[in-house]
């Protein structure tokens, strides 16, 4: 039987994949998220995803299909990382305020059978809406963003830091697994869920967007990146 394993302790991609109704199960994994010198985010999110799914593959038996994300916010280029602490917070959530940013995604997949590994790099979007000095402290003071990329994140149901009327892209892929994508992949290596037409619309209730990209990542033919 085919096992699907996450590397990742993250609760919001947990959900995320529960979403698609495949069985899988966890195995978190430590590795050093440091941007090499010159390194561009696109290439930091590729090079640590494969890092996490090389690291849980390690002595796994074949039939195992493991799966690595890694996510980060990229404006003008610059790594954004989570935020050292409050302070920290307050001033990257001022630099991103009324701005456009980026969230990327690498996506990696590694079939334990045959060893063969497939990274996918999803991009999304971000227009920040221009939230007040006192929203900012009070959600910073709320202890949410010190473990998020960018000191933010988009589901959160009071501060809501993104202009949502000015998103769409996709959803997912900001809070760390892009769902379709995921099902993209797995699909094109035989993995698939129960029942394939129903992961875009779950997904899309349970983040309460209307997704308007997820027919047009689904299709095939779309481009993705082999290593």
């Amino acid at each position: 039987m085919t096992s699907l394993i996450l590397a990742s302790t993250s609760p919001r991609r947990r959900e995320l994949l529960a979403l698609g109704g495949w069985a899988f199960t966890l195995r978190p994994v430590e590795v050093v998220e440091m941007p090499q010198a010159g390194e561009r985010p696109l290439d930091f999110v590729r090079r640590m995803s494969q890092a996490k799914a090389q690291a849980a593959a390690e002595g796994l038996e074949p039939g195992a299909f493991v799966i690595g994300a890694d996510t980060i916010v990229a404006l003008e280029d610059q790594i954004i990382g989570k935020p050292a602490d409050s302070c920290e917070a307050l001033k990257i959530l001022g630099q991103l305020r009324g701005r456009m940013h980026e969230v990327l995604t690498g996506l990696t997949v590694i079939d334990t059978t045959t060893h063969k590994q497939y990274t996918d790099l999803v991009r999304s979007s971000v227009p920040m809406r221009v939230y007040s000095d006192a929203e900012m402290k009070a959600y910073v003071d709320s202890g949410d963003p010190l473990d998020k990329a960018g000191a933010y994140a988009i589901q959160h149901p009071e501060f809501q830091p993104v202009d949502r009327e000015r998103f769409a892209d996709c959803f997912a892929n900001v809070m760390g697994l892009p769902l379709c994508h995921l099902l993209r992949r797995l699909r094109r290596l035989g993995v698939e869920p129960v029942n394939p037409r129903s992961v875009p619309g779950k997904c899309q209730t349970f983040l309460a967007y209307a997704c308007p990209v997820s027919e047009m990542i689904l299709k095939e033919g779309q481009t993705s990146q082999v290593f």
